[in-house]
């Protein structure tokens, strides 16, 4: 493994608020690096100063051989009054290219977002899905070997979800390596080989996704009932409360769930709800800090 990347006692404060506190990691080249964590974790402070868009922080920095980077902000930064053809060209005369090979890029990476055919229109006529496309074809256009992505999928259709996917993973392909920031889990899953939790300016774990499951889940059931209450089922395994049911973790989950639906036989405890559970990321998280990731997150535990 080469290392691209490396953060040690990274601090930034603002006033008295410290949005960074000692951030220590090391990313791999031709990795894509998960950056996870709920709004205000220090996420994006993180990627600005990897960027080098924030350069007044305290801590070492060391970025190995590759002075190309691409960045993408959680904002839209386009001219909404040009056509994307033309903010592709402007942002790559920013990187230092011209002439033909200035309009190769360009049309290329049209492409490589899907938008060929709209390329000529205004951004303002653009959904948001394709404005947020247009927005990393923009960092794309110097053709980085790093690209530092910041929440990229936030208010998108899945139609532009699914070319952004395809995107990270031809580069991944191509030995460009990815610093992908989200507070969406199932994103960081599917296309991050590393990740890193965020909260409240600290890294809290890192690692590779089977290695945190494996350190840090465990199998569980998820009971729902009217009447169901804790102490009827705490001698079943480490019971906590959940949405509006239980979750009960046990090295024996199928064990449980037959003990649960024998009681249910011979006891009126209403059950509404049972299922087994597959452990997520997002059971790592709220097992090391306690909260969700997403206020308004849906059962986060996948059903097998």
């Amino acid at each position: 493994m080469i290392l691209l990347l490396k953060l040690k006692q990274i601090n930034k404060s603002y006033g008295e608020n410290k949005a960074l506190d000692n951030i220590t990691l090391s990313i791999p080249k031709g990795s894509c690096y998960g950056i996870v964590g709920p709004n205000g974790a220090g996420k994006t402070t993180l990627l600005k100063i990897i960027s080098s868009i924030i350069r007044d922080f305290t801590g070492e920095l060391q970025l190995k051989g590759e002075p190309f980077i691409g960045y993408v902000p959680q904002e839209i930064c386009l001219e909404q009054t040009l056509s994307a053809y033309s903010n592709l060209c402007f942002f790559g005369k920013l990187y230092g290219l011209k002439g033909k090979k200035l309009h190769e890029r360009a049309n290329k990476v049209l492409e490589e977002i899907g938008l060929v055919n709209r390329g000529k229109d205004k951004v303002k006529d653009f959904s948001g899905g394709m404005k947020r496309r247009l927005n990393i074809g923009c960092a794309l256009m110097h053709e980085p070997k790093m690209v530092i992505m910041d929440e990229p999928t936030v208010g998108i259709d899945p139609q532009s979800r699914r070319f952004i996917f395809e995107m990270i993973e031809q580069m991944k392909e191509q030995s460009c390596t990815i610093i992908y920031a989200s507070h969406y889990m199932e994103e960081v899953e599917q296309l991050c080989d590393q990740i890193a939790f965020m909260d409240h300016g600290k890294i809290i774990e890192e690692g590779t996704i089977d290695a945190l499951l494996q350190k840090h889940a465990q199998a569980s059931v998820f009971v729902q009932g009217n009447n169901l209450l804790q102490s009827t089922i705490e001698n079943l395994g480490e019971v906590s409360p959940r949405k509006k049911g239980y979750v009960i973790e046990t090295e024996n989950p199928i064990n449980v769930m037959k003990k649960i639906l024998a009681r249910y036989e011979s006891e009126p405890l209403d059950l509404e709800r049972i299922e087994l559970l597959r452990p997520r990321l997002e059971d790592v998280f709220f097992t090391l800090t306690g909260n969700d990731l997403r206020d308004n997150t849906t059962q986060h535990e996948e059903v097998i």
